[in-house]
């Protein structure tokens, strides 16, 4: 993590309140939990318990990833939600913009990762040793020499849909740490967390919640 960490100031914006979760829309730029040391300190989890003392961490985005993210209320959802994510229940889609456009129209990319030591906290592919990764994509939007595309990952890796879109030759626009310099000329990463499916920790109702990607 760079020392000039300089948070966005966007007021925290709820999606969804009940008694057992909170769901936010979670801005680019902000860590989800504390980082090491004071400098960075600010983060999600510290902006929801700030209003919601009861809030409790389930799951967490990437810095440079927005959109939308769960808390739990309660410890039982707490517990209710991370068996959900541990068992792959949950379903997430994300939005992206990335460089170039595929020339198929959807696919599927089945990868392991693992994470590549010596340029930590950076991932890369490896059939050897790598965990295994699938994603599923598809073009929603062909632009001038860049594409918008829908991300559904089966797993959840760090850096996943990152490293993933990197291998089919179409980086994450802004991408600080897979994107080529020209990919990287942006204001921030274009990924963002869509939509949120789950069962809700009180009776177990499918519940889903979106976000519209802000770019």
């Amino acid at each position: 993590m760079d020392a000039t960490y300089s948070p966005p100031t966007d007021p925290l914006k709820v999606l969804h309140l009940d008694h057992e979760v909170i769901l936010v829309d979670k801005p680019a730029g902000l860590l989800s939990v504390p980082g090491k040391g004071s400098e960075l300190g600010d983060c999600l989890l510290a902006r929801v318990q700030a209003a919601f003392p009861d809030a409790l961490l389930v799951h967490r985005l990437d810095r440079d990833t927005s959109g939308v993210m769960i808390f739990a209320m309660t410890r039982h959802a707490q517990r209710h939600l991370g068996l959900q994510f541990e068992k792959r229940m949950t379903k997430k889609t994300y939005v992206a913009r990335v460089w170039g456009i595929p020339a198929q129209k959807t696919g599927t990319v089945d990868l392991p990762l693992i994470v590549d030591w010596p340029n930590r906290p950076r991932q890369m592919v490896c059939l050897e040793t790598g965990k295994p990764a699938q994603t599923d994509w598809r073009v929603i939007k062909a632009e001038v020499n860049t594409a918008r595309v829908r991300l559904t990952p089966h797993t959840g890796r760090s850096h996943q849909l990152r490293v993933h879109m990197l291998s089919l030759g179409h980086p994450i626009l802004g991408d600080p740490f897979y994107a080529h310099e020209l990919a990287r000329d942006y204001p921030r990463m274009m990924l963002h967390s869509e939509e949120l499916r789950f069962k809700h920790p009180d009776g177990g109702q499918s519940t889903k919640i979106r976000s519209k990607a802000p770019f």
